[in-house]
């Protein structure tokens, strides 16, 4: 961790960036903080470029918080991350294909997003046209007898986001998963540029429709970072609101959706009507089920109605009533736990090289959770359980799933019973000036996390949004190695990463 930290230290700091450290770095740097990070000296949080030069965001172990490291990409170059970090690769791989940027000596130079349909090279920097018949995707070969693939996807059966899963099978045993996404592209960091603060957030929590409120509250909690701006705390207190409220569906309906993949549809269907309950809950109380579009730059754009404490409360009661029964059957049905118990189970090591955060990762016991480990508010002040499990199966994620609602309960009935009066937006600058801020924030898949930078007249010059997805599919495609080929929607529900959030 010294040495990280030392390596760190050599940098330039800028003053430009809050609440985290910015810090300019050459070559030299940038590759020992590299080392570094593939010791297990800290964590990769983020990796991505804005079109000049490549951003780092690294976390060296034992640290109250991360930095930002930059680089200037020369002669349209930056020294690879991932030749010596694996989980840098994808990301490599997306700035790539968005900005045409190269990271040198990089251990995978296969395009990411770009699927040869977008009809510019590079279109968030110097864009060219591109070929009009582009090379085949070239999949990763694996040899041996008698293996044979199996290609799922992009399309679906069900209304579900679009990804391509190739697998190499020994009969019915997985020898190989390789991903490939990319198709829920929508070029957000380039509708980003221009936008003013208010169209920034409504970009921002249209990423990923189920994580809207992490995403809007990451976005602007990085544009209040930025600016210095404290939002009023009934505004932060109904913010924690809305995300436990988000957390609480999610986890819902994927501990249905996991036991109806393995066959068992009654947990679907009362798991259903629960996520119901708690979806017209946050519709009464903030006018959206989702929630979208409540927050605002400085607090909320609207208050919670007169009574949406008591539908919130009386959603709750529902789940009360009913969650210890529904954990009392998934521990009771032998043929349910027949199929989640041992299967997909994820590497503690993996876990920890991949900084893997959310349900996934405290599943296989690394319990690092945002809202714990920086304490934003109203978080710092509540009194709350990060549950973790170390199994690392598909059992240990639902089962987390279960802790965690009841967490997430506790929390939004305590910031009920004491929520502050008083206004639910701060006022905002018409003369912001140039600035930049980065926040993370916790969403029910894991840690969110929001690079914004302003111009001049206060309007966003670049935005980056990181999704935790990007650090947990890859472990998808570990946790399936040795399973049966027919155990995989089990395993990917489980895990249930975000393709949108993934495909920026």
């Amino acid at each position: 961790m010294a040495s990280l930290r030392e390596a760190i230290a050599r940098g330039a700091r800028l003053d430009a960036m809050r609440p985290f450290p910015r810090i300019e770095v050459d070559a030299s740097i940038w590759l020992r903080v590299t080392r570094e990070i593939s010791k297990g000296e800290g964590d990769l949080v983020a990796l991505w470029s804005d079109g000049a030069a490549a951003h780092m965001m690294a976390w060296p172990h034992g640290d109250a918080t991360p930095c930002v490291l930059s680089i200037a990409c020369l002669e349209a170059r930056f020294p690879s991350v991932g030749h010596l970090h694996p989980p840098a690769q994808r990301l490599e791989r997306a700035i790539h294909d968005i900005y045409g940027l190269t990271p040198s000596g990089a251990a995978d130079d296969r395009p990411w997003l770009d699927h040869g349909v977008w009809g510019v090279l590079h279109p968030g920097g110097n864009a060219q046209p591109a070929p009009a018949d582009p090379a085949p995707y070239r999949f990763l070969a694996a040899e041996g007898e008698p293996l044979h693939q199996i290609a799922v996807g992009p399309i679906h059966a069900g209304i579900i986001e679009p990804g391509h899963f190739r697998f190499s099978a020994n009969g019915e045993t997985v020898v190989r998963l390789e991903q490939r996404f990319g198709y829920a592209h929508k070029g957000v960091e380039t509708l980003m540029r221009g936008a003013d603060v208010d169209r920034a957030l409504r970009l921002a929590g249209r990423v990923s429709g189920d994580s809207t409120v992490a995403y809007a509250w990451a976005a602007s909690g990085a544009l209040e970072a930025a600016l210095d701006i404290v939002p009023p705390p009934r505004a932060t207190a109904l913010r924690a609101v809305m995300a436990e409220i988000e957390r609480i569906a999610n986890h819902l309906g994927d501990i249905g959706a996991v036991c109806n993949d393995a066959a068992f549809s009654l947990m679907l269907a009362h798991c259903g009507v629960l996520r119901e309950r708690v979806l017209r809950a946050a519709k009464a109380a903030f006018g959206h089920r989702l929630m979208m579009d409540c927050l605002a730059p400085g607090g909320l754009a609207r208050d919670m109605t007169p009574g949406g404490a008591r539908a919130i409360e009386d959603a709750l009661l529902a789940i009360d009533a009913s969650l210890p029964g529904l954990l009392r059957v998934y521990d009771s049905t032998a043929s349910l736990q027949d199929r989640t118990v041992g299967t997909g189970k994820t590497d503690a090591a993996l876990v920890a090289q991949f900084a893997c955060g959310g349900f996934v990762g405290r599943a296989a016991g690394r319990g690092f959770d945002a809202r714990r480990a920086l304490r934003y508010a109203p978080y710092g002040d509540l009194d709350f359980d990060v549950p973790v499990r170390q199994e690392g199966d598909v059992d240990a994620r639902v089962r987390l799933r279960f802790d965690e609602i009841g967490q997430s309960m506790a929390i939004v009935r305590r910031l009920l019973v004491k929520l502050p009066a008083g206004p639910i937006r701060a006022e905002w600058p018409t003369d912001a000036g140039a600035c930049e801020g980065v926040a993370m924030i916790e969403g029910f898949r894991g840690d969110i996390v929001a690079c914004v930078r302003l111009d001049a007249a206060g309007r966003i010059a670049h935005c980056h949004l990181r999704d935790p997805s990007w650090f947990q599919w890859p472990l998808l495609e570990a946790a399936i190695e040795g399973n049966i080929v027919a155990d995989f929607p089990l395993c990917n529900k489980s895990f249930n990463c975000a393709y949108s959030g993934h495909d920026l």
